[in-house]
């Protein structure tokens, strides 16, 4: 099992503090704290914690001293600033100086515990190193050792420290977030910030202010000023995954930004500098794209100072084995399961398929293999959750599950005269969603409910309906 992230909450006030630190530890962290900015800083300075939360006034050093001294000798450090209303300001400098993300109080503990997590994340990127090429099951890696791999390594190492944007091409599932972070890890930049902004997960409407930021009163819902993920990665590096999807409007003020090394928040005029590297990813056609003019031609040949292509892994079947090995050990640690074994046969099977989800479907194949499996995994488990897969479509006269399931309850409604059988579909088909997405949120609400378009706390409700809420 993964450590419960680390965090310290530096809280003078000894109820709030008590309620953040049942709240955080409810949701699996580890939670340290501290009741005035002299002793958090110490603890901060010598602990190995994940994320600081503190507030902004505090006997002893203030929240904003704390980010400064932190921010200098730990830079790649999520800090999180609570702060009350009227003091707007202060949070933005206090962003300007390293500060991860700033809320303001009275808290939306939702939003407490979004921030949280993503600082978690982002914590996680910047530290955990990416291997090359090691199948060490404790680490992010590159796992392969075909000619093609090689080559990759090769081309990571030749321009992780060179002064140049990079654009990561590839399916989706290849690891072009593995190839960022490596990029990154081994650049001149590694010291400082690496933000990941996924493109095509963020509403067109607020992409843009959620990159280069903006001024209180730009647009309905604009309270107060915000700084983008440009400002807070001054001096590191900017990950633009999936920069096909961004609309034209979002390519002209990027290219904009990169040529001109300055930017404006949304509402504002105030031109700010920018000193970051740029590290993009897409799995689509942009040459295709830029043809149907859906795609600028300018913004491709800013973004591609250097490219790395990642293979499918239907080509490169020779390094099947190898991450067989790999990602079975590492779901084996997740499931208890000591030594995951493979037979030869069944890594066989494995290397005839044609993966078109590439290394994420096999990663989940694995996984479901070493649940039902009970034991060593052999020929006729692959064949078997092969063919559940490919099912629905080489059966297409075959009703789908959910219309299955609507035949079935209608059929006892009619048979028992029940009135019932629309609360009753709802209800299976909200306990199969959320079982789901609590599975792949790693049981975390706030991301799961994310996800799920509603609240964190109607999804506490809904699993508690649905006897799904354990251990609390």
């Amino acid at each position: 099992m993964q450590p419960s992230p680390r965090l310290l909450l530096i809280e003078d006030d000894p109820g709030a503090a008590s309620s953040l630190k049942r709240l955080l530890a409810a949701e699996g962290y580890s939670v340290e704290t501290a009741q005035d900015g002299t002793t958090g800083l110490a603890l901060a300075q010598a602990g190995n914690h994940d994320v600081i939360l503190t507030d902004w006034r505090l006997p002893g050093a203030t929240g904003i001293e704390i980010i400064q001294s932190l921010h200098r000798s730990h830079p790649r450090l999520p800090i999180i600033l609570i702060t009350a209303h009227g003091s707007t300001e202060t949070a933005i400098e206090a962003t300007k100086h390293g500060a991860f993300e700033y809320l303001l109080k009275p808290l939306d503990m939702e939003e407490l515990l979004a921030a949280t997590a993503r600082a978690v994340s982002s914590r996680r990127i910047m530290v955990e190193p990416v291997g090359l090429g090691e199948g060490n099951p404790a680490q992010d890696t590159l796992v392969g050792q075909s000619r093609v791999m090689r080559d990759i390594y090769k081309e990571i190492g030749r321009v992780a420290a060179q002064p140049v944007d990079v654009l990561i091409r590839g399916e989706t599932g290849t690891g072009k977030e593995l190839v960022a972070r490596a990029l990154y890890q081994h650049s001149h930049r590694a010291r400082d910030p690496f933000i990941a902004v996924n493109c095509a997960a963020i509403p067109e409407s607020l992409l843009e202010s959620e990159l280069f930021g903006h001024e209180r009163g730009a647009f309905t819902g604009a309270v107060s000023r915000r700084v983008g993920r440009f400002e807070q990665a001054a001096g590191g590096t900017v990950f633009l995954d999936e920069i096909g999807d961004l609309s034209h409007t979002t390519q002209a003020k990027l290219l904009r930004v990169l040529q001109e090394r300055s930017l404006s928040r949304v509402g504002g005029n105030e031109l700010i500098p920018v000193d970051v590297r740029i590290i993009a990813a897409t799995h689509r056609d942009l040459e295709g794209m830029i043809s149907e003019r859906l795609f600028r031609e300018d913004l491709f040949y800013r973004i591609s100072q250097f490219t790395i292509s990642l293979p499918p892994l239907r080509n490169r079947p020779e390094d099947i084995p190898e991450l067989v090995r790999h990602l079975g050990r590492r779901f084996g640690r997740q499931l208890g399961i000591s030594q995951p074994a493979f037979s030869p046969e069944a890594i066989q099977l494995l290397q005839a398929q044609p993966w078109p989800g590439n290394i994420r479907q096999l990663g989940n194949l694995l996984r479901q293999l070493l649940v039902v499996a009970h034991g060593p995994v052999g020929p006729d488990h692959v064949r078997s959750l092969v063919a559940k897969a490919e099912r629905p479509s080489t059966q297409p006269d075959a009703p789908a599950p959910l219309e299955a399931l609507a035949r079935q309850i209608l059929t006892q409604a009619r048979e028992s005269g029940s009135d019932d059988a629309h609360a009753r579909l709802v209800s299976e088909a909200e306990r199969v969603l959320f079982q789901l997405a609590m599975e792949q949120a790693g049981g975390n609400k706030t991301l799961a409910a994310r996800w799920l378009g509603i609240t964190r706390f109607t999804l506490r409700e809904r699993l508690s309906a649905l006897g799904m809420l354990s251990g609390e």
